[in-house]
């Protein structure tokens, strides 16, 4: 039985690339099997897992000719359910795929594809849930830091807290 740390004797000395190779792919693969990942998350976890380089760029190139791995719809997906499901505006959806690692490019194509009047009325959607329509200064500017935070930009922010205290947002009198 070898002890762990003849195990990193024996990777030190230059362990079996095929064998690396390997490893790389099965954490890389149980690694996306437990939730979407980018392919730069990807690389961190199998760095932090003493993987390879070689190992990792073999890893990465398998999970993305398999389909598993793809930066552009992970960056759809994921803004697509940080606007439905946490209402979540651009900004905020922008910097937090940056910080994953995404391709500006990308980035600027996935938040660039949302009108001004959508992001309103999921601005509007996150107002009618979360706060009263507001009565005074200090409830309009709490109401606009709350949109500021989720990511809204400021002037949309400002309009739709406009819309919520008139109760323009309120979609049952729409209909």
């Amino acid at each position: 039985m070898t002890q762990p740390a003849d195990h990193d004797r024996e990777r030190e000395k230059g362990a079996d690339p095929d064998r690396e190779r390997e490893r790389a792919i099965q954490l890389g693969y149980r690694a996306v099997g437990y939730r979407d990942r980018t392919v730069a998350e990807l690389r961190t976890f199998l760095e932090r897992k003493r993987v390879e380089p070689e190992a990792i760029a073999d890893a990465v190139e398998e999970l993305t000719a398999a389909g598993l791995l793809d930066d552009a719809r992970f960056a759809r997906r994921f803004a697509d359910d940080k606007r439905e499901l946490e209402r979540w505006g651009s900004e905020r959806i922008a910097r937090d795929l940056h910080r994953r690692g995404i391709a500006p490019d990308l980035i600027e194509r996935v938040v660039s594809d949302r009108t001004r009047e959508a992001e309103l009325a999921t601005a509007l959607l996150l107002l009618e849930q979360r706060v009263p329509a507001p009565r005074d200064d200090r409830e309009r500017d709490r109401a606009w830091r709350l949109l500021v935070r989720r990511g809204y930009d400021a002037e949309v922010a400002y309009e739709a807290v406009r819309r919520h205290e008139s109760g323009g947002g309120d979609r049952r009198r729409a209909a």
